[in-house]
């Protein structure tokens, strides 16, 4: 097994490792086929024979609470679990749409938070994030922190975050109330750096998704039509970025999705990059790559200069 480095989860004093597991891939939806339940079963022990101790989940995410319940139940105290919270309660087998409204009442925290406890086979979460970045005056106005602290009284849950984004993740970050945050960040959207580095200062734990940036910079760029349409032009203007820029001597000898990756773990600020993949091929690659660590301080430096942390168009997701 390949060692992969660690890192302290802000204030929950969580040692998790630097590669997470995203179970986006798993859901039934149109981009994503479902995979099997014997698919899912392997995907998922590979995730924990390799080393992996941090999965990130949602409702959101059609079966995949399921399949994880169905799968690792019997290995829970190998792994913390993170779901989100606010979603649509509604049948298993139902396919989600990211954008799809949430409803952050009272009840349907508390409803939702139990329902995942049900899916995933659980007693408690050891994280729960409010989904799709809801203002701080949409939490207040429902008391929806409350809620989940009360949740949490009660043991089933261990810590509150939000899985949040620029222009809202400021605002989440002074509240002070939240012990995880989770935003996009890559090389190609680098937008939320400096909210990053504040969430580090105020001890924070700092979830990164889209460390690879989905890898829409290696893949054709018809592809990028199968995604839904309010992604796609984020996903172009990033390829677009990487398609210009000099990277051949960084590269090294890396694949640019190790180039990514490793950027993405070479941020001081981050705790933990959750990357989704179904194939475990793939997995593995991963961890591969997670285990090398950083890139060479030198290597790292001259990426930041070549690469904006803005861009027009790349609109944050």
């Amino acid at each position: 097994m390949h060692q992969l480095p660690t890192s302290i989860l802000g204030r929950t004093g969580l040692n998790v490792t630097k590669l997470g597991f995203g179970s986006m891939e798993l859901r039934g939806t149109d981009h994503f086929p479902r995979l099997t339940s014997q698919q899912a079963s392997t995907i998922l022990n590979a995730v924990l024979d390799n080393g992996i101790n941090f999965i990130d989940t949602s409702p959101d995410y059609g079966y995949a609470e399921a399949l994880i319940g169905e799968h690792l139940a019997q290995r829970r105290g190998e792994f913390f679990l993170a779901s989100k919270c606010g979603c649509p309660v509604e049948a298993v087998d139902v396919s989600h749409e990211l954008r799809k409204p949430h409803d952050f009442s009272c009840g349907n925290v508390r409803a939702g938070v139990e329902q995942s406890l049900r899916r995933l086979r659980t007693d408690h979460l050891d994280l729960v994030q409010f989904h799709l970045s809801p203002s701080r005056a949409e939490l207040e106005a429902h008391d929806s922190i409350a809620e989940l602290l009360k949740l949490k009284g009660e043991g089933k849950l261990r810590f509150i975050g939000i899985s949040g984004n620029i222009p809202h993740l400021a605002d989440h970050i002074a509240m002070n109330v939240f012990d995880v945050i989770q935003c996009p960040y890559s090389l190609v959207e680098r937008d939320h750096e400096d909210l990053i580095h504040q969430a580090r200062l105020n001890n924070v734990g700092v979830i990164i998704r889209g460390g690879v940036a989905r890898g829409v910079m290696v893949k054709d760029a018809a592809l990028i039509n199968d995604y839904p349409p309010f992604l796609q032009p984020a996903f172009r203007a990033r390829r677009k970025l990487w398609s210009e820029t000099r990277v051949d001597d960084l590269l090294q000898g890396m694949t640019p999705m190790e180039f990514m990756l490793r950027f993405t773990l070479s941020n001081p600020d981050m705790t933990t990059t959750i990357v989704g993949t179904a194939n475990p091929e793939h997995l593995l690659a991963n961890v591969k790559v997670a285990a090398r660590g950083p890139l060479p301080a030198d290597v790292y430096a001259e990426t930041c200069k070549r690469f904006p942390k803005s861009i027009p168009g790349g609109l944050v997701v």
